[in-house]
């Protein structure tokens, strides 16, 4: 095969199956204008799934298919970069970058590496590994003598801490679903900081335990 030829055809590909099929893309219906952010995905064979999703107020909830994320919009479905939702009998879609889908293959070939500014907050709302570090400190929490978690503290302006999620007096009691019970274990989290990785905590926030998930910039 000759280069233009093998050129012409990695971009007539997604190795990714991110564009469906027109008719099914009109069936699903538009992207939606609620004010919601979808944080990550899980589906599952025959449609099933659940996802991590915030409001407004910026609290993430998981939601499985079929619960009702707000007053008359429900979960109708999950895909590995999107959600389908059931609004009013109508069909919306709130995907990952909040705003439209995934761009083709070739486009993604030939697009740049976005930079990560300074702050170490991306345009798209991830954050780096250097302004997470710098950013968000990690202690030990202790109850009647023993770990429990790890106490979240806010660093610098305060704008790494809060693109990725936490709010003053959070407390990380799991990573990536495996529980903080003692000191060896807040090393879990420092190897699960990796350009390109996306990580799960579960936070401890007054009375109740909530999912965070944080995408760490390249």
């Amino acid at each position: 095969m000759t280069p233009s030829a093998r050129a012409a055809l990695f971009a007539s590909m997604d190795p990714f199956n991110r564009t469906p099929p027109v008719a099914e893309t009109a069936q699903q219906g538009a992207v939606t204008a609620l004010a919601l952010t979808l944080f990550a995905t899980r589906s599952t064979p025959g449609g099933g799934g659940s996802a991590i999703i915030a409001g407004a107020d910026g609290v993430q909830n998981v939601y499985r298919t079929g619960a009702e994320v707000q007053p008359g919009v429900t979960l109708a479905g999950v895909a590995f970069d999107h959600v389908e939702l059931s609004r009013n009998g109508a069909r919306e879609l709130l995907y990952l970058d909040q705003s439209a889908p995934a761009p083709d293959a070739q486009g993604v070939v030939a697009a740049n590496p976005v930079a990560v500014p300074p702050g170490g907050v991306s345009s798209s709302g991830g954050v780096s590994v250097a302004g997470l570090r710098s950013g968000v400190n990690f202690g030990p929490k202790a109850e009647g003598g023993k770990i429990v978690g790890l106490e979240v503290l806010s660093s610098g302006d305060g704008a790494v801490f809060s693109a990725a999620g936490f709010q003053s007096g959070d407390v990380i009691t799991a990573v990536d679903g495996k529980p903080i019970s003692g000191p060896g274990d807040a090393a879990m989290l420092s190897g699960a900081l990796r350009p390109g990785a996306s990580i799960t905590v579960t936070v401890k926030r007054g009375d109740r335990q909530l999912p965070l998930a944080i995408t760490l910039v390249p």
